[in-house]
């Protein structure tokens, strides 16, 4: 028996890394490791995502831990005891950092709550990490979702807001079109002119790790 395989490029994985913002104090990155059933729908649980691990990084120690998730095959388990195919994988990360600092003080408040309600269901560790993946430090990237492929959605996000503004990673299923708001060429409007585009954008969203596994496919930069 082998081990699962999560990172798949090295060398677009660390040009991904390079691309992520340089942390100031205080900040880190959060990620995680999911199964999903959209990748594999032999999958027993009735939901799409199950998340299966958890953690934060910086640039320097990120690739190391991604190496880390790399366990024996049938090592992660849903309910039900049902094994995790290698098939149903995927790596997300916030690109915009988290601040620690924040987090901190947001764990305590939390779990002092917890404590004076005699909570029945104590996880500290998975509170503190919820808190982390809350508090967003800054927003250097807005995240667009688009879920199919066509050339001209990537031409019409330049159009909107220029080359330099625009990072595009393709996916699976489409593409994370990347947006750097202090860079767009149009400075009011190129929020609303993307939303029109038919792409999904819940705020603060997760992105899939360029170089890693996502459900047999690796996702990858797009040079412009």
């Amino acid at each position: 028996m082998g081990t699962y395989s999560i990172v798949k490029d090295e060398v677009q994985l660390r040009r991904f890394i390079d691309w992520l913002p340089d942390l100031t104090e205080n900040e880190k990155f959060y990620c995680s490791l999911f199964a999903r059933k959209k990748y594999c729908p032999e999958l027993i649980k009735s939901n799409d995502k199950t998340q299966l691990k958890r953690f934060v990084s910086d640039k320097e120690r990120l690739i190391q831990k991604l190496y880390v998730l790399e366990v024996k095959e049938g090592g992660y388990f849903l309910k039900g005891r049902q094994q995790v195919p290698q098939e149903a994988l995927v790596t997300y990360i916030n690109p915009n950092p988290r601040n620690m600092r924040t987090a901190t003080f947001d764990s305590i408040s939390k779990l002092a709550h917890m404590l004076k309600t005699n909570n029945r269901g104590f996880n500290p560790h998975a509170e503190v990490l919820s808190c982390i993946q809350r508090a967003k430090s800054r927003t250097v990237y807005v995240d667009f979702d688009f879920d199919f492929k066509d050339d001209k959605i990537i031409s019409q996000c330049v159009d909107i807001v220029g080359k330099d503004a625009l990072t595009v990673i393709e996916t699976r299923g489409g593409y994370h079109i990347m947006v750097e708001p202090k860079l767009a060429l149009n400075t009011k409007n190129w929020y609303k002119s993307i939303m029109r585009l038919d792409c999904d954008q819940a705020g603060d969203q997760m992105t899939p790790i360029v170089g890693c596994i996502q459900g047999g496919f690796v996702p990858r930069f797009i040079d412009l």
